[in-house]
This record gives C-alpha cells, sequence and structure tokens, in this order.
C-alpha cells in the first residue's frame, strides 16, 4: 500500500516493510550495516520487522549479524526492493509505524519511526553486554543479546544537504528521541537511570540532490533543526503509543517512575501492605491501580525520584539528604491520606527511617511513607 509521496520519495508499506522509494537522486547517512554510512548512490532506504518483539528468536535472525549482505539481499529479492538500499531493521509493528511532516517556506521533513521500549530501554553508558573483537562478538554478561526493542527514525529533506549538515541531522533527531523518551519518564532496563534510547536504535537520513545552495545547518539553531525534531518528536511520540501503549497518562504512575530502582509492580505492592493493619492491606491491594494513579501522589513520588537523581548527580549532598527526604516523604504520605494537617506527624514518623543512598533505601523509604498516608486515610 502506498503510503504517500513526501517530496521526491514515495512511501510503501507492503506486509512486514515500509520502503521508501527515491524518485529522484538522494543522498542518505545511515547506520546500515550493508550500504551504510554516506551514500549519493542509493535507490531507497527501508525499515523491516525482523521477528516478534518478545519469545521469537528466528532462526535466521543470526544471519543479520554473521551474514547481513546475504540477509540483506534475500530481503530486497523478497520485496522487490532495490539491492542498493539502506536497510533497518527491528522487533517493532510495522502497522504501528508513524508518519509526520513538518514544514517551513519550501522546507519539509517527514519523519517515520517504529518504536519499541518495554524491552530494552537504555541509558547511555549503561553496562554493555558484549565485546566486538577480530572473532566477532564476545558476550561480557551471561546473556550477551540484544533484547528485543528499538526506535527506528527515516528521515525524508526535501532539500540538498552538505555532507556535514547529514551527520548533524543525526545529531539533532537523537537528542529529539532522547527528549520524547525524558518527557514519558521511560526507565531504563539496566540501570536505575532515565533511559534516553535503546540499545538498537538505528537511522536513515536521506535528502534530495540538487535544486537551490545546499543547507549547511541542521542545528538547533536552524530551521531545518527544529523542522527534524518536531518531526521526530511527533512521529515517535505517535508509534509509543500505539506499540507500548506508552503516553503521558500511562506513565502517571508511582510505579512507573519507581521501577527503575528494580521493583516489580507486585513487589510494591508487597511491600506497601505488609506494613499495613491485615484489613487495610486487603483493601490497598484491591484497589492498588487507582491508588497508584492519583495525581497528587504522583507528583509527590516524582519529586522525591528526582531529588535522589540530584543526589546521585552530585548536586545534592549527604549532608542534607536525610532532611530533604523526611521533609517531602512527609508531602507524599499527606497526598496519599488526603490529610495536609498532618504532614508535620508524618515527618516525625519518617525520621525514624534513616537516610541512606541506593535503590533499595529509596524504595523502601518511598513504600514506607505510602504506608503511612493510607493507614491514616480512613482513620477518619
Amino acid at each position: 500500500m502506498k503510503l504517500g509521496v513526501f517530496g521526491d520519495a514515495e512511501v510503501h508499506r507492503v506486509g512486514k516493510m515500509i520502503s521508501v522509494r527515491f524518485l529522484a537522486p538522494h543522498r542518505v547517512v545511515s547506520t546500515c550495516r550493508v550500504h551504510g554510512g554516506l551514500r549519493d548512490d542509493l535507490g531507497g532506504v527501508f525499515n523491516h520487522q525482523s521477528c516478534e518483539p518478545a519469545g521469537h528468536m528466528r532462526k535466521d535472525l543470526k544471519t543479520i549479524v554473521a551474514e547481513p549482505e546475504r540477509y540483506h539481499q534475500g530481503l530486497c529479492e523478497r520485496y522487490g526492493v532495490a539491492e542498493l538500499s539502506a536497510s533497518l531493521g527491528t522487533a517493532a509493528n510495522m502497522n504501528h509505524a508513524a508518519i509526520a511532516t513538518r514544514s517551513f517556506r519550501d522546507l519539509s521533513v517527514t519523519a517515520i519511526c517504529t518504536g519499541g521500549v518495554e524491552g530494552n530501554a537504555g541509558r547511555a553508558g549503561d553496562p554493555a553486554s558484549v565485546w566486538e573483537g577480530e572473532e566477532g562478538f564476545e558476550p561480557l554478561d551471561k546473556k550477551g543479546e540484544e533484547p528485543p526493542g528499538t526506535i527506528n527514525m527515516m528521515l525524508l529533506i526535501n532539500r540538498e544537504l552538505s555532507h556535514g549538515a547529514m551527520v548533524r541531522s543525526i545529531v539533532t533527531a537523537t537528542e529529539a528521541k532522547s527528549a520524547v523518551l525524558q518527557e514519558l519518564a521511560v526507565s531504563s532496563r539496566y540501570s536505575e537511570g532515565l533511559a534516553t534510547g535503546t540499545g538498537t536504535d538505528q537511522i536513515a537520513v536521506a535528502c534530495v540532490l540538487g535544486g537551490s545552495r545546499p543547507l549547511t545547518s541542521a542545528g538547533k539553531h536552524s530551521k531545518l533543526g527544529e523542522l527534524i525534531a518536531c518531526a521526530v518528536i511527533d512521529a515517535l511520540r505517535d508509534t509509543l503509543s500505539r506499540q507500548n501503549s506508552l503516553t503521558p497518562q500511562s506513565q502517571r504512575s508511582v510505579y512507573e517512575h519507581i521501577r527503575r530502582f528494580g521493583a516489580k509492580r507486585e513487589e510494591v505492592m508487597e511491600m506497601v501492605s505488609g506494613r499495613l493493619s491485615p484489613d487495610d492491606r486487603e483493601v490497598f491491594r484491591k484497589n492498588f491501580a487507582g491508588l497508584d494513579r492519583d495525581s497528587m501522589t504522583v507528583a509527590a513520588a516524582c519529586a522525591l525520584v528526582h531529588l535522589y537523581d540530584k543526589h546521585a548527580w552530585g548536586l545534592l549532598p549527604d549532608s542534607c539528604m536525610g532532611e530533604i527526604f523526611v521533609m517531602q516523604g512527609a508531602l507524599f504520605a499527606a497526598a496519599v491520606s488526603h490529610r495536609q494537617e498532618r504532614i508535620a506527624t508524618y515527618a516525625e514518623q519518617l525520621e525514624a527511617v534513616s537516610w541512606s543512598a541506593g535503590r533499595e533505601a529509596l524504595l523502601s523509604f518511598i513504600t514506607t511513607a505510602w504506608a503511612l498516608g493510607y493507614a491514616d486515610k480512613w482513620n477518619d
């Protein structure tokens, strides 16, 4: 099915592939294993779903790394696209792809994005899982695998860009991607940090050749940079909503903001309910979904987590963290209980919970404050 014509490029979706066919010569910069880098001789770019996101390790997936040329050629033959194309691969469903176009005067940028972050979201600097040496890839941990979860971006620009501007466009698009993940508070699956991407993200940027003077700037001060970022933000937000049901509304949750510290949903429920009376415990567990999404409680949890980050980043000193957490924890408990007049009492009770850095201490503190507040909610 033809999805549209964007400048001098025609976009089609057939089966598990979205392909871009150039109607005029284009310059491309991409992360493609076979025809990657900066090229002026490609006939198109495409994005292909190679497997399902979970529990679907097909035999031919090893070919992608071991024999990328053969895998690429097979895809091109199967889907009837030019072999001289740049390819991106993913476990995301092509029916969840999103397209967004931003324009200014005669300049137009189209972003075609797919994305899934549930299994592979990570933060730049997280521990690596493999080492690439002369003999290929060597596992650095027990699994040594790249879990499914990838953000792929194809950008189409209707003006020629200089070589430098092409490379700079990748920087701008990447910053936009990270901004979306930051705004959605996506957790790294490998550390206690916020995610900046996934471990397998890919990109292809294509600009038409010829016409007026090539554009030389794709940074955030230039209009081109703004259009790139806005198109990526629009398309990426849309595709994450479709693929993972990931939206601002889905992230309005205490659990979603503390899951990066290593606790599963059931464990959080148990940590809170274990501090409650038998009657309150059962009621809390049955109503956890709504309590977890209470806006005032989520706001207080966000403050605690952000303060924890500020300490981890070195902005707040150890010497103040005990007092800071007692004060903010009391606000959290009051948000849960709906009893603002009890803030001073909660602070006194939380002073007995000694401050210490680390994810376990943070989870213990938050769940203690949650239990203090909930024990008071219906005690009137």
